[in-house]
């Protein structure tokens, strides 16, 4: 009898762009990539109180791309539900998950304590999904790997880390699995981002995993410093609040950066700038540590807190709160689903003379995306809260890349790959970048569907 076919089966991050797991079997061997929370829509976030469709103790190894929670924040809920086994990262992805996933962990726990204490929870006790124990019981199974070493991810299975330029750490996978390889591309960067290195060539395999976060639109072509400094100027002329959610790691370094820049043009005026995620500011500390991962000096990283003041307390937060514009405060979470950014948009939303500025992907069902569309209330914290700021979006500071980017990119790494699976996408662009591929290559290309499962080539 022959054996089965190795085999991959979509447990999250198909047809949708959060939550992304990707389980792969072979000869009685289960490896998860990436074990990422779902975000957005609630039939989503439902989604993260499930169980896996396998025994978690069944799944030997589960491997990275990167330390994003879409891509990360289950893992204390897998590790609580059984698995035992290492989580293979980068050593910028390890050091990120120290901080991000106890994190999440509090922010879970803040969001039902709230919950329960004004009564916006269908649940008469609302739990955390999981706390911040739960988060920093897991970190021991991170085991970091070096770019460009051969790892033994089982006997079975060997992995490959290649930069992908998105986020401090943040890789391209590959698994050679007996005679079959796949390759997953995680979050791909953009070549010319300011601070972060350039995505590597995509490693040689037989099959590949790429997202489509951007499969359906290129990124504008535009001065970013002079547009976000008219932004910036126009509200401040009103003595307004320009509050800017953002992930904590990557964007909101991204921002200091420019803003860095333009006050040292003298194009914007002086003002406070508050960067009020405590998880923003150690990741903000983890460039000097990683500077292989960018193309920034230490002292260029050190030259952000010069005219920045780190938030550390919550009561320091709310304080910022009762201040008069103008001034900037850069807050997580950057798609508005938690943290401190939802108490100063409780606050400065209801003011036309604020802007709300959006500086990354909006996923559906997110806060944000709400915002963008044009919503004329927005619920937090159990309340409905007027929406008079302007909201604005700068989709030219995006960490992703667009789909005339991926293609170049992937022209570059000179592939030849059998099947293609387009995944991290919402249905239409990742369908649009499955075209777009097929046009460019000729390849084999299929946009999965959630749960489904393939043989690799």
């Amino acid at each position: 009898m022959s054996k089965p076919k190795p085999s991959i089966r979509f447990l999250g991050a198909a047809e949708t762009v959060t939550g992304s797991r990707y389980l792969i079997e072979a000869e009685g061997v289960r490896i998860l990539v990436d074990c990422g929370l779902f975000q957005g829509w609630k039939r989503l976030r439902e989604r993260n109180w499930r169980p896996m469709p396998v025994d978690e103790s069944s799944i030997q190894a589960v491997v990275l791309t990167h330390a994003h929670i879409d891509h990360s924040g289950y893992l204390p809920k897998l590790c609580k539900a059984g698995f035992k086994g290492p989580i293979f990262c980068t050593a910028g992805t390890r050091d990120l998950l120290e901080i991000l996933l106890p994190d999440a962990g509090y922010l879970q726990e803040e969001d039902a304590r709230r919950a329960a204490r004004h009564g916006y929870s269908r649940h008469a006790s609302p739990e955390p999904l999981f706390t911040r124990d739960d988060a920093e019981a897991c970190l021991p199974q991170l085991h970091p790997i070096d770019f460009h070493t051969p790892f033994a991810v089982t006997p079975l299975v060997e992995g490959l880390f290649s930069r992908a330029g998105h986020i401090l750490g943040s890789s391209c996978v590959r698994l050679q699995i007996g005679k079959s390889s796949i390759a997953f591309s995680g979050d791909v960067g953009r070549q010319h981002d300011p601070i972060m290195r350039p995505p590597e060539p995509m490693p040689q395999a037989d099959t590949l995993v790429v997202e489509s976060t951007y499969g359906n639109r290129r990124h504008p072509d535009v001065d970013v410093h002079q547009e976000l400094a008219k932004i910036i100027n126009e509200t401040a002329e009103k003595g307004g609040v320009v509050v800017i959610p953002s992930f904590a790691v990557g964007r909101s370094q991204h921002m200091l950066h420019v803003i860095g820049e333009l006050r040292e043009k003298n194009l914007i005026p002086k003002m406070p700038v508050y960067l009020d995620s405590p998880m923003a500011v150690i990741a903000t500390e983890l460039f000097c540590k990683h500077t292989d991962d960018h193309r920034l000096s230490i002292a260029a990283c050190d030259a952000w807190g010069d005219n920045t003041e780190y938030v550390q307390s919550p009561e320091e937060s709310k304080r910022i709160d009762k201040q008069q514009g103008p001034m900037i405060i850069i807050s997580a979470s950057g798609m508005a689903t938690g943290g401190r950014v939802l108490h100063h948009l409780r606050q400065f939303l209801p003011d036309p003379k604020n802007t709300i500025l959006f500086v990354g992907y909006q996923a559906a069902g997110t806060r944000g995306r709400a915002l963008l569309e044009g919503i004329d209330e927005l619920k937090i914290h159990g309340i409905y809260i007027k929406v008079q700021a302007r909201i604005a979006h700068m989709e030219a500071l995006s960490a992703h890349t667009d789909y005339v980017e991926m293609i170049a990119w992937l022209k570059a790494s000179k592939l030849a790959p059998q099947q293609v699976f387009v995944t991290h996408g919402e249905p239409s662009p990742a369908d649009m970048l499955r075209l777009r591929l097929k046009d460019a290559f000729g390849w084999n290309v299929i946009v999965p569907e959630d749960g489904s499962r393939w043989d690799l080539k």
